[in-house]
């Protein structure tokens, strides 16, 4: 992953706990990065092991560790980052979510190394869609969950969301079902 995740993940921890909390981080996940390149490529193990660090130092379940760094990507990171990015993907959570498929590719013109996830949208009504996740990485499925509920607040829109299927009971992808 890129350094601007791994960054972002600093910046939880220090806007909501301070400097010393992240130094505390940073000892137990074992990294020797002092600080991140947001546009140099990172071994995901990093990111990995900043999360499993994140969730033992501050008693939290990795799960939730990872919905809550979804929601500050979106409401913060790239809100702060690429603001005209994230308008141009839509004005409402339907119009994003649907335009959602397409958005990687845009994001590739300024991370070419990335290896992104796909998203395609099925089941598409005036109040829900079915929003499908394949990726190489496996266990983000809460750090979409996160994106997901980041983008409700972004576009000011109260959601649900279900996990309708998952790679964790042997399918090939998630489905979420999204409604507001």
């Amino acid at each position: 992953m890129y350094g601007i995740v791994n960054k972002a993940i600093q910046d939880l921890v220090i806007a909501n706990f301070g400097e010393e909390k992240w130094e505390n981080i940073l000892d137990r996940s074992g990294i020797e990065e002092d600080f991140f390149i947001s546009s140099e490529a990172y071994d995901d193990d990093i990111t990995f092991k900043l999360a499993g660090a994140v969730s033992k130092e501050m008693n939290m379940p990795i799960n939730d560790v990872l919905v809550a760094f979804g929601e500050w990507w979106v409401v913060k990171t790239t809100k702060e980052k690429y603001g005209g990015l994230m308008e141009s993907g839509g004005s409402s959570l339907k119009e994003f979510l649907e335009n959602l498929p397409l958005f990687h590719n845009r994001v590739m013109l300024i991370y070419p190394k990335l290896t992104p996830p796909e998203f395609k949208v099925s089941d598409i009504s005036e109040r829900s869609l079915n929003l499908h996740y394949f990726s190489k990485r496996e266990g983000l499925q809460e750090f979409v969950r996160g994106l997901i509920q980041g983008l409700g607040i972004m576009f000011n829109t109260e959601t649900k969301i279900e996990l309708l299927q998952t790679r964790d009971l042997g399918d090939d992808h998630e489905i979420f079902k999204v409604s507001w």
